[in-house]
Parts: structure tokens; C-alpha cells; sequence
């Protein structure tokens, strides 16, 4: 098959003006195919030769303007065509390929109740597995779209569907949006609606989910009307689209899909097990973040994938700050600094870091651009986001973002568009600040240096980069009524150019300075020495959780730098999590503390210690909330006890009396959670793992069964286990992920020695025959973890290959670099 590049979507975007396609899909032809019909009407301004993208199972027939092309014509997903200068109208008709990968059109079977699903996830390149396309973001057209389904089924797409007189379903005929933003969703759908503004909502799930989705309805209408409204405050723009739709969706790839008028959501978002209002927050702001691109995205799109940040910087950061504004979620800034934002610093530290806004050289073909979704392009834009609306001004900032909106509505739009529209509404000089922000890789490290001298303290500022910051400074001193607890003396900004800045404030110098107090701007912090003592004693008396958390992930990358000795992390988590009130970082510090720390950092004669402190500190937190009066900390606890025990005995008996002592019930999270670490531990058997999925039959069941077979410490469970990932190729990408995150264990590490070098004879094989989802979920889940020079080398000799799928190299390129820091840190 051959991807896209930019050169060529150059010169088509040139030759063709895409008026409007009518599809035509039939959903009852088979378990294994469907049948896609599509006209296409477009205008050639010149007579030149293109080509039209279809991946089908069988091309049956194609017609341009009533004369019949040649199907064997079509190479790999390119059927060409010779045009004259004028309207057109191409027909193709089409058997294709259901998905079990979450590309395409997938298909999926509930085993809770043998009901069946289909949904279209057409992101980049793959609306070629569905229907026939001209398929780049900057040929926009209107969209036709009716479905025959199986009786009982109902259909949604981007417009408002009718169920017809013959039986098929017909979609309103959409704005003009790009290809890969085309949805449907088919099946016998529970769905929940209400009307908001004038538009109809609706919240649809499977059938099995029913009951989970109900309990949550209003909460998630609540949110979305919530988000909606302030976004109508914010923009003059209106939102463009005839209704909205929320369906959350199985087996999906991403988090949600910000397709108009039908946003697909991953459908862990319908809980069946309890969880904790961070967890909640989280999926409020992931439908905060899809309905921003209602605007930044859809009605205004990117013209090639170079400006995808576009998209994916904006929607984060309006996502945290709506919510923040309009919801009940007051401190979500906290979990982005503790959980986002060092997804970005930790992909900017690789060799695979990219700008937020990279070259279109950079970005040459579409495979090339599918590798830019990472927390660069989400976390770190977001990031600059943050810092330019500090530095701008928020009047400023949305001032020019609306003027973005009026110009470029319906159509498509670069960086140098949304800067020259920013630029319209301020006087200061935005095309440098993007230049510096925008165009550079890396993160700076601020570094300060403090001295005494005449009844004051003098800061300097010392930055290893290149950009200016405009951030606050926090001088803390400790409390003289609560030993324990500090106070902020003052705040006060501070701007960093390139190079060195100084400060004098009077008094004598604060036991604590915050550089990035408020966690403004994006750069690596470090603390002067009497602060990060301070730090280590006191991290919990921080009066502000925002502060705290830019304590956190300085003491994280101190740690990931070989500055911090990772045990001392550890003792810092046992003397403050305890104290801390802020659910965000108590998750995020026990997850770096479990996964990185304790399972690559450490090594493996240090790991029983690592466990056995997590084990009484997750201890102590759930003594700590017997009185019932903080569920959400005694749920993580709970977790995290679990899954650092080192003997079977405390899981065996809460798995036997069904509960924890004092709460909470083992719902269906918790039981295959403890069935996992009981398969690691060899503390349960095959028999077991499947009277637990008769009793749990649903999709996370078979999940949690998957899992828990690949965790069991037994040469025969590993190959089975091996063989389902690498060589039968039936799993559907969810049973791969959870195949994968089973079968490599800490615990494990010499029964799972031979398989690090199969990896890397069956990964590149893999990828090649499944393509690039299940070749992400080989680089992100089955990725061998042992720590050893041994693999380190296997990783790098296996990435001096040409011939690899990029999706895969990708992925490789990061997981042997985290390989290589972490044998840096125990080093």
C-alpha cells in the first residue's frame, strides 16, 4: 500500500475542487465483509492524471462519468484516473474488510450477550477501508451517507439518521468536513437523549453496559452541556453541527475521536467498576477536549498532518481550562502538571523528540505524521499553550483565536494562519514567540542560585536553552504554629530570557523557592540545595497542590537524570502521601514510584525492599481511611497494595470473602486485579482464571482472563501466551494489549529471558502482516522489560534496520532509550 505524501496531496489539492460524496454502506452482507458504494462529484481545474484511495476486499466495479474503468488497474489502495478539466462524477462499488484492529470499520461480538457492534474509526489514512476517497484533510466536502443494518440495529453518523421506508438508515447531509472525520456507529445501541440549546444530545453504549450508563447519564450531560455553553462564551463562532452524539465504543484504539456530531469514546469510560473523581475528571476532560475540536478541528482543520498540533495542543488545553472554568472540576491543572505534562517532558528527552509544530519536511508522508501523536504534540503544546495565554493575555488569546474561527471557518488552516491571526490582536511579537516555542526541540532546565547579602536575597536564574519564560516565582518559609506546614511569604513574576536573570527581594532568603510556581510555563526545575531539603522534609506542607505537584515532577526527573537517587523518591512518597490531600498526585507519585522506580530503576536484588516499602505505605493509607470519609484514596490504595504484594496470603483472603476488610467490595476491577498479581505470584491456576470469567463473561472479562494466563509463571502459559501475540494473529487489539501487559513480569525476568530475543525476530513480522495498530501495541505493550545491557543491545542492533514499519520504529525507538536511561540510573 502507499501512504500519502504531502507533495502529492500538494498537487491534487491543485487539480481538485471535492464537491460531495454519497456512501452507501450495507452492513448485512457477512461476519467478515461489507458492501461500500460511492459517488464522488468533484471538478478537475486542468486535464492531468490522479488517483482515487480505496483498500478493498474486492473491487467489484468503478465508473467515471458513466464509463467503466479497469479494477485491475488498482495498485495496492490507488485506483487511477485520467481526467479532462471540468465536473466529474466517479462510482465505485466495493467489498470491504471488517476490522479487528480498531482501524477502519470494526466489528465486535459482546460476549456478554452475543450482540454485535460496528464503528468507524477513519483517522489519518484508514477511511480508504471504508469507502473510496480522496482522502487528505484539505479536500473538504459535504457528505451523503445511508446504511442498511440488521434489523434491531441503530445507526449513527455526523447528522441527525432516519430509519427509511426500505429499511435503510440516511444521515443529514453534513458541512463540509475532511474525510477522516467521517463516523458511523451501527448496532443495537442503549441510548440515552436529552436536548440542550436547541440540538439533540445522546449518550449511546452497548446493551451490556446499559445499567452503567444510565447510573452516569446526567453526570455526563451535565459536563457536556457545562462545556458547550462556556465554549459558546468563549467563541463567536456557533457550534457548526446539526446535533451531538457521545457513543462510547468497543475495543477503540485512542481515547475518543473527535469525529462532528458523533464523538467516539473508548468505552472504559462507562464504568462498571467503582472509581475514583479523578478518574471521573479525567473522562470529564476528555469530553471537554473532543467538543474543542468541534471548533479547532473540524470547522477549522489542519491542511497537512505537519499541523496536527493544531488540533491535539488546542483541544488539551481549552479541555483542562473549560473544565476548570465551568465545572466542578476546580483543580484539574493539577492532574495535568502530575500525569500530562511529564508525559511531555519524557518525550521530549528522546531521540524521537520533534517541535510542536514541526517542518512539513518533517512531515512527508502520512505515516510519517501518524508518529507525531505523542506527548509532545498534546502535552508540551498544550504547555505552550499555557505559557503564551500568561505571557498574551487571555482577552488577547481568545481575541485572536475568534478572528482564526471567522477567517478560516469550513475550510483549512496552517501555524502561519493561527499566528498571523493571533498577531492581529496584540501588539507584542507572536511570530518570535512561535518561532522560539514552536520550532525548537527539547525542554529547558531553569537552575537557581541564591545568596545572602545586605538584608536580602538575591535569585539568579540560570536557563540551559533557548526560549523566554514568563513565570511566577513562590518564596515559602516554614510555619512557626505547625512544624510541619510552610507558608508563602510572596509571589512574585519573573521573566527569563535567553541566558541568565536576577532578582533582589528583601529579607532573609525563603527556606523554600518554586521557580515555576503555578506550573506557568513548560522547562525542567531544579531546586537550590536548601530547597530541596526543604522539599524532602516538607514536600506535604506545601500549602498549594499545583505547587506541590511542580515539586513532584522535579523530584521525578531529578530521579529519571541520575540527580535523586530513586530510593530517596521512595522514602519521600512513605513520609508525604499519607498527608496529601490531592488525589491526582497520590496517584501519579505511587504510579512512578510502582513502574518506574521499583519495576526498571532499581535493580532486581533492590526491588523486594522497593516493594515492601509501597506495601506498608499503601498499608497505612488504607488504615488511614476506614472511616470511610476518602473512598477515592482507599480505592487507589487499595490498587496499588495489590499490585506490590509479594505473597499471596492478604489477596488470597480478600479474594476468597469477596471483600476488603472495611471496604471496599471486589467488583469486577479489583477481583481480576487480584487475579492478575495471584498469576504472577503462581498463586493461582488456569482453573481458577476460568470459573472467573464464567462468572464475569463480558469484554473486560475476557481481557482479565487473557491477562491473568499470560502472567502465570509457567513455561507452557508463556508460549501459549506467545504464540496467541506473534504467530496466530486472531487477537483483536484489546485481547493483544492485554496479552502483552500478562506476559512480561519483574518477577519473572529468567523464566522470560529466551523471549527477549524472540521479540525481536517476531515484532518486525508482526507489524508488517497487522499493521500499524497492532504494531503500536507491540512497541507499547509487548516490548520486553528486562533490565540488562544484554537487551539494551539487542534493542539497538534490532533499530539499525531499514525494512521497519515506522509505527513500530517509532515505538522502539522510545522503548530502548527509557532501556538505556534506566540503566543509566541504576548506573
Amino acid at each position: 500500500m502507499s501512504v500519502l505524501t504531502r507533495d502529492e496531496a500538494q498537487t491534487r489539492a491543485r487539480l481538485l475542487d471535492v464537491q460531495r460524496y454519497a456512501i452507501d454502506l450495507d452492513l448485512t452482507t457477512g461476519e467478515d465483509t461489507f458492501a461500500s458504494r460511492t459517488v464522488i462529484h468533484f471538478t478537475a481545474r486542468t486535464a492531468e492524471d490522479t488517483f482515487v484511495e480505496i483498500k478493498p476486499a474486492a473491487l467489484r466495479s468503478a465508473t467515471l462519468d458513466g464509463a467503466p474503468l479497469d479494477p485491475d488497474t488498482l495498485t495496492g489502495n490507488r485506483l487511477p484516473l485520467r481526467l479532462t478539466a471540468g465536473p466529474h462524477e466517479l462510482r465505485v462499488d466495493a467489498v470491504m474488510d471488517y476490522s479487528r484492529t480498531g482501524e477502519g470499520l470494526h466489528r465486535f461480538t459482546d460476549p456478554a450477550d452475543g450482540e454485535t457492534y460496528a464503528y468507524t474509526q477513519l483517522f489519518m489514512d484508514d477511511v480508504q477501508r471504508v469507502f473510496a476517497a480522496f482522502d487528505q484533510p484539505d479536500l473538504k466536502a459535504a457528505f451523503d451517507l445511508t446504511v442498511t443494518a440488521p434489523n434491531g440495529w441503530t445507526v449513527l453518523a455526523n447528522g441527525i439518521t432516519q430509519r427509511q421506508d426500505d429499511g435503510r438508515w440516511k444521515a443529514a447531509t453534513t458541512p463540509l468536513i475532511s474525510t477522516y472525520l467521517v463516523a458511523v456507529a451501527a448496532g443495537p445501541w442503549h441510548s440515552v437523549t436529552t436536548r440542550h440549546a436547541g440540538l439533540p444530545f445522546g449518550l449511546h453504549c452497548r446493551r451490556s453496559l446499559a445499567a452503567h450508563l444510565d447510573t452516569d447519564a446526567e453526570e455526563l450531560f451535565e459536563i457536556t452541556r457545562q462545556c458547550y455553553d462556556r465554549y459558546h462564551e468563549k467563541f463567536d463562532e456557533p457550534y457548526p453541527f446539526d446535533s451531538y452524539d457521545q457513543a462510547f465504543v468497543p475495543e477503540f484504539n485512542a481515547g475518543a475521536m473527535e469525529n462532528p456530531g458523533l464523538v467516539t469514546f473508548r468505552d472504559e469510560f462507562v464504568y462498571r467498576s467503582a472509581v475514583t473523581d479523578t478518574e471521573r475528571q479525567t473522562r470529564a476532560m476528555v469530553i471537554a477536549h473532543e467538543m474543542a475540536h468541534m471548533w479547532f478541528g473540524d470547522l477549522v482543520t489542519l491542511r497537512w498532518w505537519d499541523d496536527i498540533w493544531l488540533n491535539e495542543s488546542f483541544a488539551e488545553y481549552m479541555g483542562y481550562q473549560t473544565l476548570t472554568e465551568a465545572t466542578r472540576f476546580r483543580d484539574t491543572w493539577v492532574q495535568f502538571g502530575i500525569a500530562r505534562k511529564s508525559w511531555g517532558y519524557d518525550a521530549d528527552q528522546r531521540p524521537s523528540t520533534h517541535p510542536v509544530a514541526p517542518t512539513p519536511d518533517d512531515v512527508p508522508d502520512t505515516a510519517s505524521a501518524l508518529l507525531n501523536f505523542d506527548g509532545i504534540s498534546y502535552a508540551k503544546g498544550a504547555s505552550a499553550l499555557r505559557q503564551l495565554v500568561a505571557w498574551l493575555g487571555e482577552k488577547d488569546f481568545l481575541a485572536g483565536i475568534n478572528t482564526h474561527f471567522t477567517r478560516h471557518k469550513f475550510a483549512n488552516a496552517t501555524l502561519a494562519d493561527l499566528i498571523d491571526s493571533l498577531a492581529a490582536s496584540t501588539d507584542r511579537d507572536v511570530h518570535a514567540w512561535a518561532r522560539q516555542w514552536l520550532t525548537t526541540t527539547g525542554a529547558d532546565t531553569l537552575t537557581p542560585t541564591v545568596r545572602e547579602a545586605d538584608g536580602a536575597w538575591h535569585l539568579t536564574v540560570t536557563q540551559h536553552g533557548d526560549r523566554p519564560h514568563h513565570l511566577t516565582v513562590g518564596a515559602y518559609d516554614p510555619d512557626p504554629h505547625h512544624p510541619a506546614a510552610l507558608l508563602a511569604r510572596e509571589h512574585f513574576a519573573l521573566d527569563v530570557p535567553q541566558g541568565d536573570t536576577a532578582t533582589t527581594r528583601p529579607g532573609r532568603r525563603p527556606a523554600l523557592i518554586v521557580l515555576n510556581d503555578q506550573d506557568l510555563t513548560y522547562a525542567k526545575m531544579r531546586l537550590d540545595d536548601t530547597s530541596t531539603e526543604t522539599t524532602l522534609r516538607r514536600l506535604s506542607g506545601v500549602p498549594d497542590a499545583l505547587t506541590r505537584a511542580v515539586l513532584w515532577n522535579t523530584l521525578r526527573d531529578m530521579v529519571r537524570d541520575g540527580e535523586l537517587a530513586p530510593t530517596a523518591y521512595l522514602e519521600t512518597a512513605r513520609t508525604h502521601l499519607g498527608h496529601e490531600a490531592d488525589l491526582a498526585i497520590v496517584q501519579g507519585v505511587l504510579a512512578f514510584a510502582a513502574t518506574h522506580i521499583a519495576d526498571r530503576y532499581l535493580p532486581a536484588d533492590e526491588r523486594p525492599a522497593a516493594l515492601a516499602l509501597l506495601t506498608d505505605l499503601t498499608r497505612d493509607l488504607i488504615r488511614r481511611t476506614e472511616d470511610g470519609t476518602n473512598p477515592g484514596l482507599r480505592l487507589t490504595a487499595v490498587r496499588h497494595f495489590i499490585d506490590a504484594a509479594a505473597q499471596p496470603d492478604t489477596l488470597r483472603g480478600w479474594l476468597d470473602e469477596g471483600h476488603v476488610p472495611g471496604g471496599p467490595a471486589l467488583d469486577p476491577e479489583l477481583r481480576w486485579r487480584i487475579l492478575t498479581r495471584l498469576a504472577v505470584l503462581g498463586a493461582t491456576t488456569d482453573t481458577e482464571i476460568a470459573a472467573h470469567l464464567a462468572a464475569d463473561p463480558s469484554a473486560t472479562g475476557e481481557e482479565g482472563a487473557a491477562r491473568c494466563r499470560a502472567a502465570l509463571p509457567t513455561p507452557d502459559a508463556k508460549e501459549a501466551a506467545w504464540t496467541a501475540m506473534f504467530q496466530s494473529d486472531t487477537l483483536s487489539n484489546y485481547l493483544f494489549a492485554a496479552t502483552a501487559q500478562g506476559f512480561w513480569q519483574p518477577e519473572q525476568n529468567d523464566l522470560l529471558q529466551p523471549y527477549v530475543a524472540r521479540y525481536y525476530q517476531d515484532a518486525g513480522p508482526l507489524a508488517d502482516r497487522r499493521g500499524p495498530a497492532i504494531a503500536e501495541a507491540a512497541g507499547r505493550y509487548a516490548f520486553p522489560t528486562p533490565v540488562d545491557p544484554g537487551a539494551l543491545h539487542l534493542g539497538e542492533t534490532f533499530l539499525d534496520r531499514t525494512d521497519l514499519l515506522p509505527a513500530l520504529r517509532r515505538k522502539l525507538i522510545d522503548q530502548v532509550d527509557d532501556l538505556r536511561r534506566a540503566l543509566n540510573v541504576r548506573g
